[in-house]
């Protein structure tokens, strides 16, 4: 990890947390409640000035922000006061509405940020793009009203967007990701959901895969041979490479196979089918600007023809495409939730480790350093990059600070929902019990982040 990438995440939860503070500040003062102080960052002060009766202050480590709602005495006790414009005397349902501001403007600020990326960098949509014939999409066999159409008989349109994936909802491009890599082995049949750009009828369709055997090289890649190294740009790495200790890395670039430029494609293939099982193939890639070579054990896999699925994208270049981009940008806290739900879910059957599942800054600092540190990268492509993370942590800790645990809005309101089911507040033993409960999870869950984070480390390296 380099300093710039500790210096990136650092300002990026800083500013993240600022926005999250300001949110419970915006609200209360629209709600009329009275707010004493709001510092941006905390520890000593760099700035600070005074408007309309509160006290503003930048300060010098960006490691997060508050607002403060009471005022303390010379020994820093809570000053109990009858003032009815302090937070603690308003009414339940204003103390409710301002501890959700702060999660809130979490959401609102990562919808803005994927607004951002999307007007930049074009969207994904969920209209299915064009399919080849030897596809699985265009193999379908579609039943409607008795009558069976096969392969090329109008049973897929180009266009028609896609709303579920083996009876899972997806809502944006992520959600579908998430189903074509983790919903369904690619050796099982899958069933695509659609919605016709013609009809608005829907209807779906099984994709059933071909079978067939041949020698794995164990990635995927982005398209083409890039123009930089003439190799393929390694998009995702299979575990089972090299009999289970995988000599590439997303991020490689993939230059020659027993000295075989992957730019030829023909050759390439060829020479794959004439790989039998436990040989060896000598792998020539680019990691960070370094040359390599390296050794990995041939292995044979079941794989099938092409899904055929592929998704339409988006410059956003007229009225109808930013509406469409903003559509999209609205429903991505969704799409996270929909995700993390679905995750757990994988954590409970065994098909992912439960350590991959919480990341504390240790994990975060590591992802944003494989961007920031990546030589192969533009500026411009790092700054998409970080903005995209950026968005997606926004919307997490939305999530996050609804956990019941001390320190976290989850907690407040929680009590106050409580307050109002039964019409008066908790005791004061009660009150201690959740907070004693809720800390004892705080440490549990820092402690487990922190735990998860080396581990992912140790394993990847």
């Amino acid at each position: 990890m380099s300093i710039w990438s500790i210096l990136v995440v650092i300002l990026m939860l800083g500013l993240l947390v600022t926005i999250h503070e300001l949110g419970h500040f915006i609200v209360a003062r629209l709600l009329k409640i009275k707010a004493f102080e709001v510092s941006i960052f905390v520890g000593p002060k760099l700035f600070s000035w005074r408007k309309k009766d509160v006290d503003w202050s930048i300060r010098a480590l960006p490691f997060g922000a508050y607002v403060r709602f009471s005022d303390f005495d010379e020994e820093g006790n809570v000053i109990q006061s009858d003032d009815p414009d302090l937070l603690v005397n308003q009414k339940r349902w204003k103390r409710l509405l301002v501890a959700l501001a702060g999660p809130f403007m979490n959401a609102v600020l990562g919808i803005i940020l994927f607004l951002a990326l999307f007007c930049i960098n074009g969207y994904a949509t969920l209209d299915a793009a064009p399919t080849l014939e030897d596809s699985q999409l265009y193999n379908a066999v579609l039943e409607l009203d008795g009558e069976i159409r096969g392969p090329g008989e109008n049973t897929f349109c180009s266009g028609d967007t896609i709303t579920h994936i083996n009876g899972s909802r997806v809502f944006t491009y992520l959600d579908f990701y998430y189903e074509m890599e983790n919903g369904v082995s690619p050796v099982k049949e899958m069933d695509v959901r659609f919605i016709s750009s013609k009809t608005g009828d829907s209807y779906t369709l099984k994709l059933v895969p071909e079978l067939t055997q041949k020698a794995m090289i164990g990635i995927t890649h982005y398209g083409d041979t890039d123009n930089k190294y003439n190799g393929w740009e390694v998009a995702s790495v299979y575990d089972e490479q090299n009999g289970g200790h995988p000599v590439l890395k997303p991020g490689d670039f993939l230059v020659r196979i027993d000295g075989i430029s992957v730019s030829d494609e023909e050759a390439i293939s060829k020479h794959c089918q004439e790989l039998k099982d436990g040989e060896m193939m000598t792998l020539e890639y680019v990691r960070n600007g370094e040359e390599r070579k390296d050794d990995c054990v041939v292995s044979t896999i079941t794989v099938t023809n092409d899904r055929g699925l592929r998704v339409i994208y988006n410059d956003v270049d007229s009225v109808s495409h930013f509406f469409g981009a903003l559509k999209t940008a609205a429903l991505m806290p969704l799409t996270v939730c929909n995700v993390s739900i679905k995750a757990i879910g994988d954590v409970f059957e065994g098909e992912e480790e439960v350590y991959n599942m919480v990341s504390g800054p240790v994990g975060v600092t590591s992802v944003v350093s494989d961007v920031v540190d990546n030589v192969d990268s533009t500026f411009f492509v790092k700054f998409l990059s970080v903005l995209q993370l950026s968005a997606i942590i926004s919307i997490g800790l939305m999530f996050t600070n609804m956990l019941p645990i001390p320190g976290l809005d989850g907690v407040q309101v929680i009590l106050i929902i409580v307050e109002m089911i039964i019409g008066r507040p908790l005791s004061k033993k009660a009150e201690n019990v959740i907070n004693i409960v809720g800390f004892v999870l705080l440490l549990a869950l820092v402690t487990f982040a922190f735990a998860s984070d080396i581990i992912r480390i140790v394993l990847g390296g």
